[in-house]
């Protein structure tokens, strides 16, 4: 990650820091014992909550910025996902979106996180083609790069196993984390087709994050999930 704008970060005792987050993250605590042991002011704690519901936040011109992940707080995950239950698997493109925009409704000081690079950061498809591009070794996928193959359902994940001969493949969320939505899924042959993943799929059609392993083998709960 790289600082946002091209002032340089002040020097001498006019540096002070601020940390946008959850104040009761360990992240955090943890980030301003590091500023105190250094012999610096305690950083100004910006809450993700307050950041949401304002629309932004200031910093002063002399603020060093730094950006600490959102997640672990129920409140939080609410206002970025619009969902109740934390264990849900839904609303991760709504959590990008909201995320990445109040990333750059921060004004002031000096950022050490630039939004621009978390849009990429936190899009398999974008990551992937930019380190691709950049020379960087890359698993090949027909879905990131400028010839990507867009993916709306599980027709779409058939096909492309089909075009591209990928009898095994990962199937992910864009914007997922922590494997949240990951399918393991393997193709026969012979038709049949087995998924393996943490997500649990209700009977009434609820999809939930699970510490237990699952396998589904028939084809329509697959495509459910």
């Amino acid at each position: 990650m790289s600082r946002s704008g091209s002032d340089p970060v002040p020097a001498g005792p006019a540096r002070r820091f601020a940390v946008v987050g959850n104040p009761e993250n360990r992240r955090v605590a943890l980030f301003a014992d590091a500023v105190r042991a250094a012999g610096l002011p305690a950083p100004r704690t910006v809450p993700w909550t307050e950041v949401l519901r304002s629309g932004g936040a200031d910093f002063a011109p002399d603020e060093i910025v730094r950006l600490d992940s959102p997640g672990e707080n129920t409140e939080v995950d609410r206002l970025l996902r619009d969902v109740r239950d934390p264990t849900a698997v839904e609303g991760s493109a709504r959590w990008y979106t909201r995320f990445i925009g109040a990333s750059r409704a921060l004004r002031g000081g000096v950022r050490l996180d630039d939004a621009g690079e978390l849009a990429v950061l936190f899009d398999k498809r974008r990551c992937h083609a930019v380190l691709d591009a950049a020379g960087v070794p890359v698993p090949w996928s027909p879905t990131s790069g400028p010839d990507a193959v867009p993916v709306t359902g599980w027709d779409d994940v058939r096909a492309a196993m089909r075009e591209h001969r990928m009898p095994r493949l990962f199937v992910k969320l864009a914007h997922g984390s922590s494997a949240s939505g990951v399918l393991a899924v393997e193709a026969s042959g012979g038709g049949r087709v087995r998924a393996t993943t943490s997500v649990e799929l209700t009977p009434e059609g609820a999809l939930f994050n699970s510490l237990k392993v699952r396998r589904y083998e028939r084809e329509r709960d697959i495509a459910a999930v």
